[in-house]
């Protein structure tokens, strides 16, 4: 423990926040609204009682989580699960998914596509629907290199999702390759088990999710993994016909499923992730469907296949195609996302005027801002954002202790008004356990009531219980509030995140032949 403490950074509160700071800011404190009464106010009764049903083994597991992180952590294992987690986000699998296309492997890439965003959406969606915290810091230490990852709520974890999807589904296509060589296949086997592992392991030790998050997002990906691959063939079948109308059904269904996706009781950034991937399915049909239509794409293995082979193109065109490939999503990106913000804020206040628009909480109307200001993206970088992006994984790591979002606030004070409802702090001191759960709850970590008992414990239980609390514990997320967020943004990221996919596997292929970079417009039996 001593170890741990003085690597700690640690987060204090002891300056005072105004009222008005409180009442007003992003993450607010309504007048008279008790910590346990937060959620049963903004969430409907089913979603609240189902809440509160998980809830109790949220705060069970989060001693054993603490001493399993005590017992563990080392300068090297935290930048490495650190380092490691990059590699579930969503920002490098939106860098690293065209590529299958590019190369030749539509049939995986189509999968990894579908397996990938159902997993953000849907493990976004559960977010949303139970408003669920992480395990409350302290004890546990926070590790990661992303500033927004802890203003998501915790259950399930996406991460552990992706990891699982990707990698199962990536298996059983290795699986159905039987001329691959044994030593690759092996390969493969370890490098997607140390991947998985990496990937779910890392999220528990670095105090980002517990044992029910993981769980959860292991089963989740799974299932979508193993519906994705028995369900494919007859999936291609019916969509890549010569009729458009599956497209227009999988498009209506995304919309659909965007509208419905649960209204969160705090700020958090799910339901953005959750359309970027939804739009980025609806842009892979309508791609693939086109491009199967052209003179340039091959029906072997699978249809709409980008024709792709090394020994034809030789190594420089094949580093051309990548570089230009990525240069033109970033600026198809760098290009519609002002123009969007540009052009649909006067649209929002006219339909807001004849009553149409159905507004989302959290994100500010159109009626209230003049222009929407370049904001940052947290599922695909601009260019200029690159290199800060690079400075972070090349080491860059946070290790905080204390709330960092208002889902941790509330659940913060919410435990200190258990614990003094309670009386749960123990009499014999701290032991075993027993010293995590009495730092649950305090908002920050109070060594010397750690070393000098449960006297001084008490003491910041009585100084706990009263009305600064709140300025306490909603000074301390101050620096990790969220950014304003503003409505056009929804329909700005459908539309750019579906271009993304569509310049992925229809646009950049067909200008790849028509510069030269591509096998010609005739059309092959066989790879």
């Amino acid at each position: 423990m001593e170890m741990e403490l003085q690597e700690t950074t640690m987060i204090t509160a002891h300056a005072e926040s105004s009222p008005t700071q409180i009442e007003n800011g992003p993450n607010k404190v309504d007048a008279g609204l008790l910590p346990r009464d937060h959620y049963k106010n903004r969430l409907p009764l089913w979603r609240y009682e189902l809440r509160q049903l998980l809830l109790p083994l949220v705060r069970w597991e989060t001693p054993y989580l603490a001493w399993m992180q005590e017992h563990c952590r080392t300068p090297f294992l935290d930048s490495y699960f650190a380092l490691t987690a990059n590699l579930g986000t969503h920002t490098f699998f939106m860098i690293m998914l065209p590529l299958m296309f590019w190369f030749g492997y539509t049939s995986l890439g189509r999968g990894v596509v579908h397996v990938l965003a159902s997993g953000v959406f849907f493990s976004g969606f559960l977010k949303d629907l139970f408003c669920l915290p992480r395990p409350l810091s302290p004890p546990l230490h926070r590790i990661t290199m992303s500033g927004s990852a802890a203003l998501e709520y915790g259950f399930p974890s996406t991460h552990s999702t992706n990891a699982v999807s990707v990698a199962l589904y990536g298996l059983l296509y290795l699986h159905s390759k039987p001329d691959i060589p044994i030593n690759a296949r092996i390969g493969t086997y370890i490098l997607a088990t140390v991947y998985t592992f990496s990937i779910i392991f890392g999220r528990l030790y670095c105090g980002m999710h517990g044992f029910l998050d993981v769980i959860v997002g292991i089963f989740l990906g799974a299932w979508l993994a193993l519906m994705q691959w028995f369900l494919r063939d007859t999936f291609d079948h019916y969509v890549y016909g010569e009729s458009f109308i599956p497209i227009l059904i999988i498009l209506v269904c995304i919309i659909v499923l965007v509208r419905i996706h649960p209204e969160p009781a705090d700020a958090c950034p799910c339901f953005d992730d959750g359309v970027a991937f939804a739009a980025v399915i609806g842009g892979v049909e309508i791609g693939n469907w086109h491009f199967a239509k052209t003179q340039w794409s091959w029906s072997e293995p699978v249809v709409g296949t980008v024709p792709y082979s090394f020994e034809q193109l030789g190594l420089a065109k094949t580093v051309a195609r990548v570089v230009l490939g990525i240069l033109v999503i970033f600026l198809w990106r760098e290009v519609s996302k002002p123009f969007f913000h540009f052009i649909l804020p006067p649209v929002y206040r006219f339909i807001g005027r004849i009553g149409l628009l159905l507004p989302r909480r959290h994100f500010t109307s159109a009626s209230e801002y003049k222009k929407v200001p370049r904001l940052p993206d947290d599922t695909l970088p601009s260019l200029s954002e690159i290199p800060s992006l690079m400075r972070s994984v090349r080491g860059a790591r946070s290790d905080s202790v204390g709330p960092q979002s208002a889902a941790d606030a509330y659940e913060t004070l919410a435990y200190r008004e258990k614990r003094r409802r309670e009386s749960q702090v123990s009499a014999a001191g701290p032991s075993n356990f027993d010293k995590y759960e009495q730092e649950m709850g305090t908002g920050y970590v109070d060594t010397s009531a750690l070393i000098r008992g449960n006297h001084d414990l008490e003491a910041l239980e009585e100084k706990s219980d009263n009305e600064e609390d709140e300025r306490e514990v909603f000074k301390i997320i101050e620096p990790f509030k969220p950014r304003v967020r503003y409505d056009v943004e929804v329909v700005t990221k459908l539309v750019v995140y579906a271009g993304i996919a569509w310049w992925a596997v229809d646009g950049i292929p067909i200008i790849f032949e028509l510069i030269g970079l591509g096998l010609g417009p005739q059309r092959q039996e066989s790879r």
